[in-house]
């Protein structure tokens, strides 16, 4: 990791570049650092200049004393790289390169930006950028930035830090933040990435005391393995990783040997890895801001539902039909509590969860606190919202004050949210603060805020166990390994497969056929023979000897119609399986990311319904059980409609080996098992087609 004190505390700062008009880049810089107080000295450089507002102006980079912290480049692109290594020349710490038109401008602009990343390097030089709004460090009081930045400072308490590639959109989060009278310890906006990266930044911020909750907006892991590692650091540091990435709707990733690459796109192994190392993916920018300030403000969301207390009947009826649809829990109120709140609430209130209070607050304002208390101390709910109609000021200063009041004598160590019913509502802000300053967030809608508490408590409820089965090696060739070698590697550790066996010639064809017993199946067999079907190379329900032999005939005229050129190594024959339900179970060791494992349903409906997910490779079974009762058709599993109960824990026994597998042999690009047959619970899975795809 390089050390980026010089850049995000620099105690001397350089600005190439600087300027006495007001909205030059130069001049921007300049204002800001003197607005936020900047306390080192400052080198302003300007070849046309001998002073700018009666400050020394240099005439080059070359005059700049020995071993200057930091430099902001506020000049034009094709002057940046000679600047760079004059830079470099004078021992400058790090620089902040403003200017677009690098790797996004071309061949060119990729070689200067190549170039820059190799003077970092040699010169031991932090750089920022280039295509960058640059930074602020709100501890120390720094803004290398030529946006215009309120001058505040995060104080003692930790704040959030932002990293973000997009400029523009750190500047957003940041705003929004501070709307919400977050603090923010640091904002860092890295571009180009031609020699720092998001990486470096949210390691410094994981070691940082000053940063309790990172947000986080990219576009593209240049570092996905350090960035995975890197997270459940910050989980083990208790602090919270929020992440923005665009790309959802991004094409599926083409694969030319497997069905399982082309049903699973970048952005959704992303997200299982991401997820896996204790990161929260978001939708939005949105989303993103609203779950980080519960994240900060809000005590740590824990295992278990979510208690809801508002004032309209209808509104509870909307909250159940959104808590359905995102899947936020809202267990029933259990007789123990039931009992506290009946004993606390008048008769014509129903107990139930969400809870309608009706406005029987505005005459019994200690109504908030009684029913508070019970939910929170009900073990079943992990965090409270609280519903409220605002109306109108008179209104409001009747409601806010006590429910103030009745979480201050509470004092939960559990999250208690306050969403606002009707946005637009006038009222006090002090109100607001007041519930900041408890630790309460508010929500001008409830509907955010559910989503929000939703996605952390999704992370409450992860699973970070790791499977026990041992890493499996297996010696592989490179290229497509062939179903019949394949299923040859796969069956000795524990995969299961139909009898059978591989057939060079008719003969031993018909030896294995009587020794399994008929009806068979005959497949062709060829390394670039990927997917038979296509070419005619799957025969169904042979019969008897005389029909294999005219099978056996059709098999070979069918491929060689197909692709004259392919040249079988000869038939797999394997016993015809009774019908079940079709699962899709494939494996992947990304370049970038790693292992993973695809689940999902096959059959007629595969890529109609897309019903898979992507897991981690090393989930124990527990896990992968969910995760296979969470797919759409997870009702299936369970017998559905006089349907019998499938060998769910046979299919999450398959998976956690196939997880092993790839754990112990990286050379695995692909494993492909299409259909998995999944019969009644106690029956067992059957695969009845394998394919692997290997590295060099």
């Amino acid at each position: 990791m390089p050390n980026l004190t010089r850049l995000l505390a620099p105690r001397s700062v350089a600005i190439v570049g600087a300027s006495p008009t007001p909205g030059a880049l130069g001049n921007s810089v300049l204002r800001n650092l003197d607005r936020h107080g900047f306390a080192g000295e400052v080198h302003l450089i300007n070849p046309k200049r001998d002073e700018i507002d009666g400050r020394l102006c240099l005439k080059s980079i070359g005059e700049l004393p020995e071993g200057v912290d930091a430099a902001v480049l506020a000049i034009p692109g094709p002057a940046v790289l000679g600047a760079v290594r004059e830079l470099a020349a004078r021992g400058v710490g790090a620089a902040v390169i403003f200017s677009a038109g690098f790797a996004e401008g071309g061949e060119e602009g990729l070689a200067a930006q190549a170039e820059v990343a190799r003077i970092a390097a040699e010169s031991g030089m932090v750089i920022e950028g280039p295509n960058c709004l640059g930074l602020v460090n709100y501890v120390d009081g720094v803004a290398l930035t030529f946006v215009e930045t309120p001058a505040v400072r995060l104080g003692d308490a930790p704040g959030v830090g932002i990293v973000s590639q997009s400029g523009a959109m750190a500047v957003v989060l940041g705003t929004t933040l501070m709307a919400k009278d977050l603090g923010i310890s640091i904002s860092v906006s890295t571009g180009n990435e031609a020699a720092s990266g998001v990486e470096d930044y949210v390691e410094h911020l994981i070691h940082a005391g000053h940063t309790r909750v990172i947000g986080m907006i990219v576009e593209q892991f240049r570092k996905p393995a350090r960035f995975l590692e890197l997270a459940e650091q910050a989980r083990a540091a208790g602090k919270t990783i929020v992440l923005l990435h665009p790309g959802k709707s991004s094409a599926a990733r083409e694969s030319a040997a497997t069905h399982t690459g082309a049903m699973a796109g970048d952005w959704q192994l992303m997200k299982a890895k991401v997820e896996r190392a204790g990161v929260v993916l978001v939708d939005s920018l949105e989303e993103l801001a609203d779950v980080i300030e519960i994240a900060h403000r809000a005590k740590p969301v824990g295992r278990g539902g979510v208690g809801v207390l508002t004032e309209s009947g209808c509104f509870k009826a909307l909250v159940l039909d959104l808590a359905e649809q995102i899947g936020l829990g809202l267990p029933v109120v259990g007789a123990h509590t039931e009992a506290k709140l009946r004993a606390a609430i008048p008769d014509f209130i129903p107990v139930s969860n969400p809870m309608d209070l009706t406005a029987q607050a505005l005459v019994d304002p200690d109504l908030y606190r009684r029913t508070l208390q019970p939910l929170l101390e009900d073990d079943d709910f992990a965090a409270i919202v609280i519903g409220i109609i605002q109306t109108d000021e008179a209104t409001a200063a009747r409601k806010f004050p006590y429910i103030i009041d009745a979480v201050q004598q509470i004092a939960p160590e559990k999250p208690v949210i306050f969403a606002g019913l009707d946005e637009g509502a006038p009222f006090d802000a002090a109100h607001i603060a007041g519930l900041r300053a408890i630790g309460v967030p508010y929500f001008p809608s409830a509907d955010r805020a559910f989503r929000a508490l939703r996605q952390l408590s999704k992370l409450a409820e992860r699973d970070f166990g790791r499977s026990e089965a041992p890493a499996q090696k297996l010696d592989l060739p490179s290229g497509v390994v062939p179903e019949y070698r394949a299923k040859a590697l796969l069956a000795p550790l524990g995969i299961p497969f139909p009898s059978g066996g591989f057939a060079a010639a008719l003969a031993q064809a018909k030896q294995t056929a009587a020794e399994v017993g008929y009806p068979v199946v005959l497949k062709a067999q060829a390394a670039a023979l990927s997917h038979k079907s296509d070419a005619g190379g799957v025969i169904l329900n042979i019969a008897d000897e005389a029909a294999l032999e005219a099978a056996w005939a059709k098999l070979h005229a069918n491929v060689a119609a197909y692709k004259a050129d392919i040249v079988l190594d000869g038939g797999l024959v394997e016993a015809m399986g009774a019908r079940g339900v079709e699962l899709i179970v494939g494996a992947r060791n990304d370049p970038e990311w790693g292992p993973v494992i695809l689940i999902g349903f096959g059959g007629v409906t595969a890529e109609l319904l897309h019903d898979v997910c992507l897991l981690p490779h090393d989930l124990p079974r527990e896990a992968v059980i969910a995760a296979l009762r969470g797919l759409k058709q997870g009702a299936l599993l369970d017998g559905y409609r006089g349907s019998p109960a499938l060998d769910v824990n046979a299919v999450a026994d398959l998976v956690v080996t196939l997880g092993s597998v790839l754990a112990g042999t990286p050379a695995i690009r692909e494993i492909d098992l299409n259909p998995v047959v999944v019969y009644p619970q106690g029956k067992g899975v059957v695969a009845l087609d394998a394919l692997i795809l290997a590295g060099e």
